[in-house]
């Protein structure tokens, strides 16, 4: 047995826990705060709290607002530039993962040359080397979904292309504030669609030939807290109970984005909405998720007897539709979004283009025509 563990993120979690922001130790004076375009931060107060909590400790602000649901280079360079005219020392991304993948995009771009492109490895990416680091990210998220509150990966999107990124000497969140209470105002679907990316991190990760037995620990402990209290939380977006375990949930999923990796899965989906970008991520994972799953199961079928057991079923397939259902997302389709079925090859051929990396990653190999397959099985 042998693994390496690094995650150097001081995370506060909590109901309340937001507050402690005026007390931390922080890595600068004067933050770009990055928001989404949406109105969710200043309707619920967000914005104005965190404001108002980093002036206890004399930190200036800026506020850049402009970060779509699937953020976009073009808005990491302009939020890169804002906080350069304005001598940011620190990025603090406040809101779901889009906003704090951006932050870290951002991040990088205020303190390395060109175009943010020119570092992706991938896809139309030159992959040049993160020399100049990045400045520090501090994470306050609002959203439970994507765990990037707990890992170095950030996901952008240019013209089609939606490819994940990360340097782990650098864009590690300093700080992490996972406070419930924030979460309380995402609507049910939303709520539903980000839960079952965690989901997905934390069964991918089990699931991929890279994870390790701390992976493990994580990534069962995620799948079993989603598979109980999601569907509360969809319920009840005021049960703070069910907010707080799927908050959890979703830290844990970030935690094995740290120490094994997404497969496939993510891939595919990002080829979908790198060319749909109004498909929401979960969305399109969920629609994968029952053809790509089996697929492995039958293969695996020991890893996959493992996860239907935290999920309290004896077919993880069966246990995984019957928790799609509960969640009222069991009938969402691909041509809902505009994808057409005589699309899918383009999209298997895309996502080997921009994130073959993580096909690498999956525990059998799969095929080009595989992958196909499973497209086609999932389409509706």
């Amino acid at each position: 047995m042998s693994f390496d563990y690094h995650i150097p993120t001081k995370i506060c979690f909590g109901a309340g826990k937001l507050a402690q922001l005026a007390e931390e130790t922080l890595p600068g004076t004067k933050a770009l705060i990055v928001i989404s375009c949406g109105t969710a931060m200043r309707k619920h107060g967000y914005l104005e709290r965190v404001e108002a909590l980093l002036a206890q400790q004399q930190v200036a602000t800026v506020v850049y607002d402009k970060i779509l649901p699937n953020p976009i280079k073009e808005h990491v360079m302009e939020g890169a530039a804002l906080a350069q005219a304005n001598g940011c020392d620190f990025v603090i991304g406040l809101g779901g993962g889009s906003s704090i993948d951006a932050a870290k995009a951002i991040a990088i771009m205020a303190v390395n040359p060109g175009d943010y492109w020119d570092y992706i490895g991938s896809g139309s990416g030159k992959g040049l080397p993160v020399e100049n680091g990045a400045l520090p990210i501090v994470a306050i998220t609002t959203t439970a979904g994507t765990g990037t509150e707990a890992d170095p990966w950030t996901v952008i999107t240019h013209e089609d292309e939606k490819i994940g990124f990360g340097d782990p000497s650098c864009t590690f969140p300093a700080l992490s504030i996972v406070d419930p209470e924030l979460m309380v105002s995402v609507p049910p679907q939303l709520t539903a669609f980000q839960g079952f990316d965690a989901f997905f991190h934390a069964a991918e990760g089990y699931i991929a030939n890279v994870a390790t037995p701390m992976s493990d620990l994580y990534a069962l402990e995620s799948i079993r807290l989603i598979a109980e209290y999601l569907p509360r939380a969809v319920a009840d977006g005021r049960d703070l109970e069910a907010r707080e375990k799927v908050a959890l949930a979703n830290t844990l999923s970030g935690m094995v984005e740290s120490t094994s990796c997404c497969i496939s899965e993510h891939s595919l989906e990002h080829a979908m909405s790198g060319r749909h970008p109004e498909l929401p991520h979960g969305a399109g994972l969920i629609m994968l998720s029952s053809a790509y799953f089996a697929h492995f199961a039958v293969l695996i079928p020991e890893r996959f007897e493992t996860m239907a057991q935290a999920m309290g079923g004896a077919s993880f397939i069966e246990a995984l539709l019957e928790l799609q259902e509960a969640c009222g997302v069991h009938e969402l389709k691909m041509s809902d979004y505009g994808i057409r079925e005589d699309e899918l090859k383009v999209i298997a051929k895309h996502a080997r283009e921009t994130m073959g990396f993580l096909f690498s990653l999956d525990p059998v190999d799969l095929s080009e025509a595989d992958t196909e397959a499973i497209l086609h099985r999932a389409f509706r």
